[in-house]
């Protein structure tokens, strides 16, 4: 049985996942990765669990926060990030610019590439640098 916990997917596999399909996956490891923040920084109450999460994985949010890594991304990374943010979106939500949902898609599709790949520390880097500065 495959353990989807500990992915380590094969690299020709992996090019071949499209750029909306790593974003898909990304955005889940992202939030559960704001979801373990928020729990671990203080906050008790469902509602503000809640709001404080939802502050974070919006669009405008990951894409101010995708500034501070940036520039500690190898290049490889930098090509997924590129990926993603290129992807053709099939609808942006109201509250986000068309430049801010490409770069949470390019986040969310870096984050998925690097889970598939098992690199869980990587993506531990990456969130706490985005992370720097906010409570």
């Amino acid at each position: 049985m495959p353990d989807y916990f500990q992915i380590n997917m094969p690299r020709d596999d992996l090019m071949n996942v499209s750029s909306l399909g790593l974003a898909h996956l990304g955005d889940s490891v992202f939030e559960v990765l704001v979801r373990s923040w928020v729990c671990t920084h203080g906050t008790a109450k469902i509602k503000d669990l809640h709001r404080q999460t939802v502050r974070f994985v919006a669009a405008p949010a990951q894409a101010q926060m995708a500034e501070k890594i940036l520039p500690v991304l190898t290049l490889e990374e930098a090509d997924v990030f590129r990926r993603g943010r290129n992807a053709a979106p099939h609808s942006i939500p109201k509250a986000a610019s068309r430049g801010q949902y490409q770069t949470a898609t390019a986040v969310e599709a870096l984050f998925g590439w690097l889970w598939l790949q098992g690199r869980t520390g990587r993506i531990n880097e990456l969130f706490a640098t985005m992370m720097e500065g906010e409570e």
